[in-house]
């Protein structure tokens, strides 16, 4: 190993679209208007799980598994959001209705809005493209469907910056590959 193949993301950034929305075509290739960037986050909470599942056969004559099977896939991705904007909210709510409301007066108040979360069997789908830069490299990880289904627990206190957890369960389908990867990284060319 070579130590020009690590990589430490010193830059990272997550956007998110609407399903269907053309990802971009290569590690490097500007982003389209349709991907929105949802900000600032913690430095340390950008986190990828995959999980996959298995079945196995014991046997009387082994303490281990004589055979195992694949029977499942998973995937996550999380990330602490610090901007609290009304895109992020739905986002981390898993979609939602924000209204802005003008109150009446002499003089008007001002506006304000109200946020009200998904109602059960609502929540809405996006994509997500997790960007990692360090200096001149460059990858990009592709989720063309993935969903919020965890509950968000915030912590609201003085002490420090309240955050919104994005938590995203990566979607399979039949016409597309669940995530892959866009990387300009020479250690990945499998050609010796």
């Amino acid at each position: 190993m070579a130590t020009t193949d690590l990589f430490v993301p010193l830059l990272s950034r997550v956007w998110l679209a609407p399903v269907g929305t053309a990802a971009p075509a290569g590690p490097t290739i500007a982003m389209d208007e349709d991907w929105r960037d949802v900000g600032h986050f913690t430095p340390d909470s950008l986190n990828w799980e995959t999980s996959p599942e298995f079945e196995e056969a014991k046997s009387a004559q082994s303490d281990y598994a004589i055979a195992s099977w694949q029977t499942g896939d998973g995937a996550t991705l999380e990330v602490d959001l610090y901007e609290w904007t009304g895109a992020n909210f739905q986002a981390v709510f898993g979609g939602g209705t924000i209204t802005k409301i003008t109150p009446a007066g002499d003089p008007a108040p001002p506006p304000y809005f109200k946020f009200v979360p998904p109602k059960v069997g609502a929540r809405d789908e996006v994509a997500v493209v997790v960007e990692l830069i360090n200096g001149g490299r460059h990858m990009r990880r592709i989720i063309p469907r993935a969903q919020q289904v965890e509950g968000v627990t915030q912590s609201l206190n003085k002490t420090e910056a309240s955050i919104l957890p994005l938590r995203l369960k990566v979607l399979g389908s039949d016409l597309a590959d669940p995530f892959y990867d866009l990387s300009d990284f020479d250690s990945f060319d499998p050609t010796p």
